[in-house]
């Protein structure tokens, strides 16, 4: 029986233990291993490894010795509670071995759980699974997390008194970080809070979420918006040393500044513009970005915009021979000095 993501994650959360098997099958062997912890901790409970009531295959495993799945889902466990065999990394050519164990499964044996990368539609695991009536199987994407997700996330880490505008900065940081980088922060975050019972503020996940190149390139368009041209070049040099390209730090600064104009150039005002954002800004960066708005102006940010779009015209020129990054930084400070005119 195949699952749809909605389904999914609440099946995740509470596996039923009657059932032959999961399969979990995705692109991002991340995601896919996250959701495997998930339904393995669901259903085994805490000390499964200890009571030895999780056997752990490889896929590769089965091609050479069929047999040993089925053994190990028809072994008896010496402690009570349920039991499962966690078989890693399938492809079809352990399928022989997967599909005979689905057949002789009976109810008291080892609930058959695989994980396996992107498995096409005639995949012959996949159509096992999807057609057996008493197995589920399951496709990761790489969609961002669901608002139920996040909140279970947040249960399990033991976070609570979460204000409105800190959940959506912990949903809009879940979908721009990897599923593991957002588990870790999560913890992070965690054990940041342990022992204090006041409200999760902004500041508080910003303190504890990751510093990636994205957060120095926000930095060094912030320097650049405010008009302090003299330290443009030296943060520029660490952009380029951390493997920042010209075009993606242009790319980056007219993003930046065409969000100033929607803010700047709405008939109600900067103030109006910025609460029509999506997705919304919230915190320090709503007043930062509300300051800037305000401070450039529309006029101004009309010539900012046409000073990045000449520059990154000269950047994918085939008859462009100056240095690119070079061309940026000239440009960024051109920008620097529009900002401290009146």
């Amino acid at each position: 029986m195949k699952l749809s993501p909605r389904e999914a994650e609440g099946y995740f959360s509470r596996p039923d233990a009657d059932k032959t098997g999961l399969l979990i099958y995705g692109a991002d062997a991340m995601r896919v291993a996250l959701k495997r912890q998930q339904v393995l901790a669901a259903l085994l409970g805490a000390n499964a490894e200890e009571e030895m009531r999780l056997t752990r295959l490889l896929g590769s495993d089965l091609r050479g010795d069929p047999a040993l799945l089925l053994d190990a889902v028809k072994a008896v466990g010496f402690f009570p509670g349920s039991r499962a065999v966690f078989v890693e990394d399938t492809t079809d050519t352990a399928a022989p071995a997967i599909l005979a164990a689905l057949e002789d499964w009976v109810a008291g044996d080892a609930q058959i759980i695989v994980t396996a990368g992107q498995l096409k539609a005639s995949s012959k695991i996949r159509k096992a699974f999807e057609s057996h009536r008493s197995t589920y199987a399951v496709g990761i994407y790489d969609d961002p997390p669901s608002r139920a997700e996040v909140e279970r996330i947040l249960s399990e880490a033991g976070l609570q008194n979460i204000p409105r505008d800190s959940m959506a900065a912990i949903a809009e940081l879940a979908t721009g970080i990897s599923p593991g980088d957002f588990t870790q922060t999560i913890e992070k975050l965690s054990l940041y809070k342990r022992g204090d019972i006041s409200e999760l503020t902004i500041e508080d996940v910003e303190a504890c979420a990751p510093r990636s190149t994205e957060a120095a390139l926000d930095h060094v368009l912030n320097v650049v918006a405010d008009g302090r041209a003299g330290e443009i070049g030296p943060l520029i040099r660490r952009l380029q040393s951390q493997g920042t390209n010209a075009v993606s730090l242009c790319i980056g600064a007219t993003r930046h500044f065409r969000t100033l104009y929607a803010c700047a150039s709405d008939p109600g005002g900067a103030a109006q513009g910025i609460g029509k954002l999506r997705p919304p800004v919230y915190g320090k960066r709503r007043d930062r970005i509300l300051r800037q708005a305000q401070g450039w102006g529309a006029p101004k940010l009309q010539t900012a915009l046409t000073v990045l779009t000449d520059t990154d015209l000269s950047l994918r020129s085939a008859g462009q021979t100056a240095p690119a990054m070079a061309l940026v930084e000239r440009a960024m400070i051109r920008l620097a000095m529009l900002a401290r005119t009146r």
